[in-house]
């Protein structure tokens, strides 16, 4: 009993300071998070590639030494420069690709190859051109073999909730970039992944299209509450959308720094990008990607 009263005034004092509320808010969403169970578990994962050149053999490395722990509901975006295997490790994670040594673990069991747990929506499109919208969110329905009823109830589903249901029976050349990376997000929910794995999906979309897709994937993660691992290359992108933020160093790339989010959410656009915690934290990603960059050409 003691110990709630001590709890109480400790919360009483956090509200009686200046934005003392939206502290408060801000420490129960860190809190959340470290209580939630750990899914994913990168453990000094490493990997190279071997390429041959006329008679010779290079290593490149692509990663070194890389260990990262998500939890469970948790939106955490990797970001670093080009070549730095943030790629790689996200189709590691899928087990696309093998790792070389570490371990890879998904809600404790070790990654070896693709799972009904994972899904993957990329910077390409990657939509089949002779299906309509609505097959297309069928077609990884039909690899699990769901029943066609069922399928197209499911796609029908996502399709609403992506703004698309009028166009299902379009074609992806009949549709924006926009749409076209909707519909391949629809397509990669409506198998119901424990895990979405983004890598840049909206990097190949105007500037205005981007931040409303960015809207739009945070209240569709708000409602359906999944794993997020997100690769970007923008800072601003990074910030607005994640719980955790993790910086990566140039080729072989390693865990520079794992940086907390302190916004509280929901978040709303207009009001975060003007938060003086979201100018610090934006900018300081730029000043701690510049100085390892600058360090990586002077070795």
């Amino acid at each position: 009993m003691v110990q709630n009263v001590h709890a109480v005034q400790d919360l009483q004092t956090v509200k009686e300071l200046p934005g003392g509320l939206q502290v408060l808010n801000e420490l129960n969403v860190l809190n959340n998070l470290n209580q939630a169970k750990l899914l994913v578990e990168i453990q000094s994962v490493s990997k190279s590639f071997h390429k041959t050149f006329k008679e010779s053999t290079m290593e490149i490395k692509a990663l070194a030494d890389v260990s990262l722990s998500i939890h469970e509901n948790e939106f955490v975006s990797i970001i670093g420069p080009s070549g730095c295997g943030k790629t790689t490790l996200l189709k590691m994670i899928d087990g696309l690709i093998p790792y070389d040594s570490g371990r890879i673990l998904i809600d404790g069991r070790q990654v070896t190859a693709p799972g009904p747990d994972r899904a993957v929506v990329f910077q390409a499109f990657a939509l089949l051109p002779w299906r309509t919208v609505l097959a297309n969110v069928e077609f990884s329905l039909e690899l699990r073999r769901l029943p066609k009823e069922a399928r197209t109830k499911t796609a029908r589903d996502y399709l609403k909730r992506v703004g698309l249901s009028d166009f299902e029976n379009h074609y992806p050349h009949e549709l924006s970039g926009g749409m076209q990376q909707r519909a391949g997000l629809a397509r990669a929910l409506a198998v119901n992944p424990a895990i979405l794995l983004m890598d840049e999906p909206f990097g190949a979309v105007d500037a205005q299209t981007r931040q409303l897709l960015q809207e739009e994937l945070l209240e569709l993660w708000q409602s359906q509450r999944k794993t997020v691992i997100f690769i970007t290359h923008s800072m601003d992108e990074a910030v607005y959308l994640s719980d955790r933020v993790v910086v990566m160093t140039p080729r072989p790339g390693k865990v520079a720094e794992i940086l907390d989010v302190p916004l509280p959410r929901p978040r709303v656009s207009g009001e975060v990008r003007r938060d003086g915690k979201f100018v610090d934290l934006t900018n300081y990603i730029w000043e701690s990607l510049k100085k390892a960059m600058e360090n990586h050409h002077l070795e």
